[in-house]
């Protein structure tokens, strides 16, 4: 062979070699270029994911009232978890699913704003509905108020009108009598006490025949009474009383005498005399027995 042939086949042969090796590294540097895109853009992915599921958990924490969009939401929130752990494990180099996951990342977005386009519409009608009833519970609250205050003054005006109704009792006086009916001060000889009063005026009184109860309160306490049957009804109790009278009322000032018979040695001090009418307390007076 021509030395000059075999000097040119090597720098051929050289040449190509050299374009191989140039060709393969270039190649070999746009594969890693290309992989290295590819591993960015799955790490994008997969934080798009990422965001969204954390958007989803968002939304559960929200008080919906809805269970039908609670369970569509907790099954694309399940969906989320499935396709980021499918797209983790997913290798950089298969381009085709990695797409496909992409398209699906499109695809849950769209669905989770049809979803945040009706909690928005729940949340509104919620806020309504809710401003509805505080509404209506000031007004029952009014209500309630205003019944209250009426039934306070129909309350207050049926005491005021019993108050004015009721009978007095005036010019109270008590005197000691002998056996002779005559007044006497002293106590040894005294056979009855006389109590001398009048009822007062009062046309707004109901007029006709009233039963008036006395009782007698010793200095100890203690209630004059001569049958332990002898009662009467005061605020909702039966109560002892120690005389009573039925009198004729229709409205003017009255003057009434009533007696106690005293059939056992009676002692010194203060007695207290109440009297009642139809059920009230009309007239409270002190007085005292000396010998």
């Amino acid at each position: 062979m021509n030395k000059k042939l075999f000097i040119a086949i090597i720098c051929a042969l050289s040449v190509l070699l050299i374009a191989l090796l140039v060709g393969s590294f270039i190649q070999h540097r746009a594969m890693s270029e290309m992989v290295e895109q590819m591993e960015f853009e799955k790490e994008a992915l997969e934080e798009e994911y990422e965001d969204l599921a954390i958007q989803f958990d968002g939304y559960q924490t929200l008080d919906i009232r809805n269970d039908s969009l609670q369970n569509l939401l907790t099954k694309e929130q399940q969906r989320i978890q499935d396709l980021l752990e499918e797209l983790r494990i997913t290798r950089v180099t298969n381009a085709r699913r990695i797409a496909e996951l992409k398209k699906e990342l499109t695809t849950v977005r769209q669905v989770m704003v049809g979803y945040v386009h009706q909690i928005d519409s729940l949340n509104a009608t919620n806020t309504r509905l809710t401003e509805e009833n505080k509404r209506i519970r000031r007004q029952n609250e009014k209500m309630q108020a205003e019944r209250k205050q009426i039934e306070e003054q129909n309350i207050q005006l049926a005491e005021t009108v019993t108050r004015a109704a009721m009978l007095e009792v005036n010019d109270f006086e008590v005197s000691l009598l002998n056996r002779h009916d005559r007044k006497t001060r002293i106590l040894a000889q005294a056979k009855k006490i006389e109590f001398d009063f009048s009822l007062a005026r009062n046309i707004t009184s109901k007029p006709g025949m009233k039963t008036i109860y006395l009782r007698l309160v010793d200095p100890k306490g203690e209630l004059l009474q001569r049958n332990e049957s002898d009662l009467f009804t005061f605020e909702n109790s039966e109560i002892g009383y120690s005389i009573h009278k039925e009198i004729e009322y229709a409205g003017e000032a009255l003057p009434i005498t009533m007696y106690w018979i005293l059939e056992q040695e009676i002692i010194t001090g203060i007695y207290n005399a109440d009297f009642f009418v139809d059920g009230q307390l009309i007239g409270s007076f002190p007085f005292e027995l000396k010998k």
